[in-house]
This record gives structure tokens, sequence and C-alpha cells, in this order.
């Protein structure tokens, strides 16, 4: 069983990224009922098949599965509900630790958020300087939720 632990920040500045290269990704959601959610993602030509279930917003359990590129574009054109989410995401290690950087684009453009998984909900971790507010408790800023309800529109 896995269970995802992650904490979740706005970005402030994103000069850190100048320079970097980042990774173009799809994903939409198949179902959503609140407390379990299944997720599709095109990442390059890697797709993966995504479980999340759990309310805690500090750890959910989470299984992933790879499927195939071809199926993972048909369901995020045919499947998937509400707009897909559309985001680039960039890897960044700051003192040993391994941050998530995503800039969205579309209906999210403009919003940047920084993730951290961590092995237990009180591990330490550096916290870069570009970090702003957490939000980790913020369901607004779950991409399940950012699929629904875009941050353009809040």
């Amino acid at each position: 069983m896995a269970i995802e632990i992650e904490r979740k920040f706005l970005v402030k500045d994103t000069t850190f990224l100048a320079g970097r290269s980042g990774r173009r990704l799809a994903q939409g959601y198949l179902s959503d009922d609140g407390t379990t959610s299944v997720r599709v993602r095109l990442d390059g030509e890697r797709g993966t098949l995504t479980v999340k279930h759990g309310r805690d917003s500090l750890g959910r359990l989470e299984f992933e599965y790879a499927i195939p590129a071809d199926d993972a574009r048909r369901l995020l054109a045919e499947a998937c509900k509400g707009p897909l989410i559309d985001k680039t995401r960039f890897d960044v290690i700051v003192d040993g630790s391994h941050w998530e950087v995503d800039v969205f684009h579309g209906e999210n453009d403009g919003l940047v958020v920084a993730e951290i998984e961590l092995p237990a909900a009180d591990a330490p971790y550096a916290r870069p300087a570009w970090l702003d507010s957490e939000v980790t408790a913020d369901p607004r800023y779950l991409n399940v939720n950012l699929a629904r309800h875009p941050w353009k529109r809040w």
C-alpha cells in the first residue's frame, strides 16, 4: 500500500526556473467522488493511470500504473471530465530535497505550485526562498479541483 505524503506551496518568484528544462504534462480525471479520484496522465510518451484515495490533505493512498501512451491520449480526449490540466513540471533539488514545480497553462495559466513528497508528515525539508504560502490544506489547489474549478475563474 502506497501512502502519498506531500506538502504544497505557492511559488512567489519563478526566476530560479530560468534556463531549466521542464516537461509538459496533460492530465484529466475519469472519476472523482470527493474521496477517491482516478486520473490519467500523459508525460511525453509515458502514460499512467493513478488512483488516489483519502481526504487527509497531508497523506492519501496512491496507486499508479503505467499504460500505453496511445491509451492515455484516447482517455484524455474522450473520457475525462472537465477541462484537462496542462502544466510544465520542473524537478528542482534544493539542499537534497526534491521539489516538483508545476507551471500551469490554459485555464490555470499564471498558477505556479511547488510540491515536496515526504516520508512522514513531520519530516524536515529545505524551504527555498522562492516559496510563498503553504496551500496543502486548501482543497482548491488539488489538481482534481483545478480541473473542475480552474484558478482563472476564482
